[in-house]
């Protein structure tokens, strides 16, 4: 599966830079930066969010988890007066856009979507942005990207939680099981 041809013809007329990345299938923006060998923060995570108001694309860094009150309160200042925020099913993605669910490529704007962009992306010069394929993404400065979009870039993300070890193992442990399975 290459990149969507509306896609591709979508950036071609808009006459962007970018380049196309393919990869083995995956289907998280963690699994893309691992196949690809990429930092977590080169990496778009894009997700489509349902407001009382409608729908938008969010982007912001793999490294990063979206924080929705964050999210709605940019949306607030920019004069949206949203009062319910939430991260819709997979269904409504085949519904309402006519794609696979989780083929949610980060060109909003050719789904007629506004974009919100999380600042931290700016601290990379290119990132990887899906294209609504799984084998395939494109690399892009966040420059053009801005230019094509025109995202709204704010603040509402939050550093990743990674779940605590279950059981804590010393050194000294480790040292006597190792020693024990050499007997």
């Amino acid at each position: 599966m290459a990149v969507p041809r509306e896609i591709k013809n979508y950036l071609d007329k808009k006459g962007v830079k970018y380049a196309i990345v393919t990869h083995k299938k995956v289907y998280t923006a963690y699994d893309a930066a691992n196949t690809l060998r990429k930092k977590l923060n080169e990496i778009a995570k894009n997700l489509l969010i349902k407001t009382d108001k409608g729908y938008v694309v969010v982007l912001l860094p793999a490294s990063k988890r979206l924080d929705l009150k964050a999210l709605k309160k940019l949306m607030n200042a920019k004069g949206m007066g949203v009062k319910k925020i939430e991260i819709p099913n997979e269904g409504v993605m085949v519904r309402l856009l006519k794609i696979k669910p989780g083929a949610l490529p980060a060109f909003g704007s050719y789904h007629d979507l506004q974009v919100y962009m999380d600042k931290e992306l700016r601290k990379v010069n290119k990132a990887i942005f899906p294209t609504g394929s799984f084998t395939d993404s494109v690399e892009m400065a966040i420059k053009e990207f801005e230019k094509l979009e025109k995202p709204v870039i704010g603040a509402f993300s939050q550093a990743k939680k990674f779940a605590k070890p279950i059981i804590k193992v010393t050194k000294k442990q480790v040292k006597k099981a190792i020693k024990k399975a050499r007997k």
